[in-house]
């Protein structure tokens, strides 16, 4: 399943290198996407949205699957050959893991995403799972099993991109699902040159963690968030500017993750 919106070069590429059926959901291309994808990939079943929902497109684009696990990508992003139906071997075998988060590699040099080397060093428990116990994951490299994710709510329309995969982690958590790092299987991510510019997706990133906080963790954390967005400088301070009309939903939507979840942010925390 691949969200995107106005890449449609990269996406012409990218789209003949997945071996499963595609899902693609349009988030309001404005450079001919739909129609150049539905010309050159009629294979694809092609979702246009109106407008961009953000990762809230990837919980449309699920619901439309109809199959029992989703792959998400980017469109920058795809799985190595077989490593695919190895993961679902994997999931098949694992019935309460909710989230399998492949191995990254970075560009044409095939580097090692730093966020994979942190999974790998987990410090969570993870008896029984198929690799490091996880509480979060990177979308672009994740497997879901399709029952856990709709009974987290999916991707939310408040947080949007980026890090939206935090909240829906935590109500994973919650619920009782499991997620691990499973660094036998592989994704590949040559990330767009078209991505917002550093300072700007910063932003972004500290309104999705204001936003799930104030959705998710008690008063006394989300505090802390807005202290460290503040000790970040300009973009910490942009990102809470901007999360600023968001709060009304984050905080109908308030439901803070019980102690046992807690108890695992601060193991991760203290590392």
């Amino acid at each position: 399943m691949v969200a995107s919106r106005n890449r449609r070069a990269e996406l012409l590429v990218t789209l003949a290198r997945h071996e499963a059926p595609v899902v693609l959901v349009d988030n309001g291309s404005t450079d001919g996407t739909v129609d150049a994808v539905r010309a050159e990939h009629p294979e694809v079943t092609v979702v246009p949205l109106e407008r961009n929902l953000g990762a809230f497109a990837r919980t449309v684009g699920t619901a439309r699957t109809g199959t029992p696990f989703v792959a998400f990508a980017d469109d920058d992003s795809w799985w190595a050959p077989g490593d695919l139906a190895r993961a679902v071997a994997v999931m098949r075998e694992h019935p309460r893991l909710a989230v399998l988060n492949a191995r990254i590699l970075v560009g044409p040099e095939e580097r090692l995403d730093p966020v994979c080397a942190e999974m790998a060093e987990s410090p969570l428990p993870g008896d029984g799972l198929p690799g490091p116990a996880l509480l979060g994951f990177v979308a672009c490299g994740a497997l879901v099993r399709t029952e856990a994710f709709e009974q987290a709510g999916g991707f939310d329309d408040v947080v949007r991109f980026p890090g939206e995969e935090e909240r829906l982690a935590l109500d994973l958590a919650t619920a009782g699902w499991s997620m691990a790092y499973v660094d036998r299987v592989t994704v590949h991510h040559h990330p767009s040159p078209h991505r917002d510019a550093p300072a700007r997706r910063q932003a972004a990133i500290w309104r999705s963690r204001l936003l799930t906080a104030v959705m998710r963790l008690p008063v006394v954390d989300v505090a802390r968030v807005l202290v460290a967005a503040a000790r970040a400088g300009r973009p910490g301070l942009t990102g809470v500017g901007r999360s600023v009309r968001d709060l009304p939903a984050a905080l109908r939507s308030r439901r803070p993750v019980p102690p046992r979840v807690r108890a695992d942010l601060r193991t991760l925390a203290s590392g």
